[in-house]
């Protein structure tokens, strides 16, 4: 069965050893953040089917890191290397084998040695869980 692909999203452009498992894996490119966007499969669910919470916690860094990156170069810096300090998630419902899950970053604050960032995880444009995030940012 051929997957429809929300429009705007593209094959993800940031391949790691960690997500190779989740493939294939969706961003969403807008001036300030990177949506990550996949369809469910069963690499991503634990054994009743709904997805695990620590797919759920990784995808999130992920995508609250690259935004990170993009809102402090929509800013004129470019920098590399953000560190995670801290990621807090509240799961709030289920999402299910089959559906499109979504990580949807909002930059509060990139600047200085510190950004902060939080996240709307949606299943089906239904919210089930949002995270935050602090990045340390490289010495100048």
């Amino acid at each position: 069965m051929t997957q429809t692909v929300p429009d705007g999203f593209t094959p993800h452009f940031r391949k790691s050893a960690v997500t190779d498992p989740w493939e294939p894996l969706y961003s969403k490119l807008e001036e300030r953040a990177v949506i990550i966007g996949l369809h469910i499969g069963a690499a991503h669910c634990n054994s009743r089917g709904l997805v695990h919470g620590g797919v759920i916690a990784a995808l999130a860094d992920n995508a609250m890191g690259l935004s990170c990156g993009r809102a402090i170069a929509a800013d004129g810096r470019q920098i590399s290397g953000l560190v995670t300090v801290s990621l807090s998630l509240d799961y709030l419902g289920a999402a299910k084998l089959g559906g499109w899950l979504t990580f949807e970053p909002d930059v509060i604050k990139a600047g200085g040695s510190l950004a902060f960032v939080r996240a709307l995880i949606k299943s089906d444009g239904t919210e089930i869980a949002r995270a935050s995030a602090t990045f340390k940012l490289p010495s100048r």
